[in-house]
């Protein structure tokens, strides 16, 4: 609850500019008393027993007119109390000062023979008539990591839509800008063919836009062609390079002919070879024609039937 308490009162501000004017401002003597009016003080420190004794008992009424002489009961007590740690008007002898008192919340504890043993606990700040806590360091640091981190989230968030990825540029995180094209208009002030369109063509953005939406479907569909063909070559000869400046090289394979395969070898039969018997036979002789090599016919004309030639007529005689 101590944690809880102490994180929401310094976030808060507190003044009483009506009780600052009674006590005739702030100054030296009246900043504790003004104080111990605030949230910030503690009922139950050494500052609340003393100006209560002082209150009640008139012997020691002078405690409380003077901040050297209350101080200086405190430091014959032990335990929690509330002291200024700085003093502007150096004990009211300055005149003109800053008019910032800091007050510091601590835990004295006796020793004999030595000095008090003191834990500060936490400080505040009199600036006038507003009185503040001061954060403690962890909740300092804790609050710079906190703002560090939520900076970096929103710069990692920004920088995460930058980066984008083309086959001919490879991973780019400004797209190139396109040259400005300068419009050919007449002397005249005649409209030029194609001036119209120049005027009603797309945004510059909008032209990235749907290039990076052309270049990521040529991605996708050219790794979906690597995974279904990634394992067939339609070229022997193997690309060098980077993208955009591709080279072809030859190599020897391609240059050797594609070698035949291999016939497999025949089955060797078991079976005894069969005996082959050679037979002669004269080839018969063949007449020779009577009549005279033909003459190739040339294309078009029809080839005449040979003649026969006509035997003469025998006379048949008769027996008498």
């Amino acid at each position: 609850m101590a944690s809880t308490q102490d994180s929401q009162l310094d976030e808060i501000l507190w003044k009483a500019p009506l009780r600052a004017q009674e006590m005739g401002g702030i100054q030296t003597n009246t900043v504790l008393p003004y104080f111990s009016e605030s949230p910030y003080f503690d009922a139950t420190s050494n500052n609340a027993t003393i100006m209560t004794q002082a209150t009640h008992n008139p012997a020691l009424f002078y405690l409380i007119q003077t901040r050297q002489a209350f101080e200086a009961r405190l430091r014959t007590m032990q335990g929690l109390e509330f002291m200024v740690a700085h003093d502007p008007s150096d004990n009211g002898t300055k005149v003109e000062h800053s008019g910032i008192w800091v007050i510091r919340r601590q835990i004295r504890r006796k020793r004999a023979g030595t000095e008090d043993e003191i834990t500060p606990i936490s400080s505040f700040y009199v600036v006038g008539e507003n009185i503040y806590m001061a954060s403690s360091l962890g909740s300092v640091l804790g609050a710079r990591l906190l703002a560090t981190v939520t900076s970096l989230n929103k710069v990692i968030a920004t920088a995460s839509a930058l980066p984008s990825f083309t086959p001919a540029l490879g991973h780019t995180y400004l797209p190139p800008a396109p040259k400005a094209l300068n419009p050919v208009t007449s002397n005249e002030g005649t409209p030029v063919p194609g001036s119209q369109d120049s005027t009603a063509a797309k945004p510059a953005s909008k032209q990235f836009l749907d290039q990076d939406l052309q270049s990521a479907q040529l991605l996708q569909s050219s790794l979906n062609l690597s995974l279904r063909y990634g394992h067939e070559y339609m070229d022997d000869n193997p690309l060098v390079g980077e993208p955009g400046s591709f080279i072809i090289t030859k190599t020897r394979d391609a240059q050797q002919p594609v070698s035949q395969p291999k016939a497999k070898p025949a089955a060797v039969s078991t079976r005894p070879p069969t005996p082959q018997i050679k037979a002669d036979v004269p080839e018969p002789k063949r007449k020779p024609s009577m009549g005279t090599e033909r003459s190739p016919t040339t294309p078009g004309t029809k080839e005449k039937k040979a003649r026969r030639k006509s035997r003469p007529a025998t006379s048949v005689t008769t027996p008498k």
